[in-house]
């Protein structure tokens, strides 16, 4: 017979709690959950994996485009700056008949006139390499715009009108009597 004796009362009820003999546990859920974890984490880092590399690639991709266009960039500034020199501005001035102009005069805050303007000497206007065609077609035989008119307010600019070529000429101005 045995010799441990039975327990009774509440030690009774706690040993029904405890299996008696080494009762297997079933297995197989516990080693399926094992799998289906290790699976789904391996999956998981597959596809992490698969989308920094897509990222890795885009990056890449925006890089070059972006050293295409920093390239670009620099070359129109260059030809900006080229076009930009003053011997170019002089130049390209001169193909288009412009010639240098004589002594600025400024206009104060007050609109009263600083300084005394010129126009362009002649021999800059014979001298370019072609005459715009407003000079050889017709001379122009507007007077010198006075600083200033008799009452002591600033004079107004002459109405300009468009020439045939596109170049602006000073319109016809009619004698004011008593001048």
């Amino acid at each position: 017979m045995s010799s441990k004796p039975a327990p009774r009362g509440r030690a009774a009820r706690l040993a029904r709690l405890i299996p008696a003999g080494r009762a297997r546990a079933a297995r197989t859920p516990f080693v399926l959950l094992v799998v289906l974890l290790l699976s789904g984490g391996l999956l998981g880092l597959l596809v992490l994996n698969s989308a920094l590399s897509e990222g890795s690639f885009e990056l890449d991709d925006i890089q070059r485009r972006t050293k295409s266009l920093t390239d670009e960039e620099q070359a129109l500034q260059r030809d900006i700056d080229a076009y930009s020199a003053p011997d170019a501005l002089q130049r390209r001035a001169r193909e288009l008949g412009m010639v240098p102009g004589g002594d600025p005069a400024f206009l104060g805050p007050d609109g009263s006139v600083k300084g005394v303007p010129s126009a362009a000497p002649r021999s800059a206007v014979l001298t370019g390499p072609r005459a715009p065609e407003a000079l050889t077609a017709a001379p122009s035989t507007a007077p010198a715009m006075p600083s200033s008119t008799p009452t002591g307010t600033p004079a107004t600019p002459a109405a300009t009108t468009p020439a045939p070529g596109g170049t602006l000429r000073s319109a016809p101005t009619t004698p004011t009597p008593g001048r």
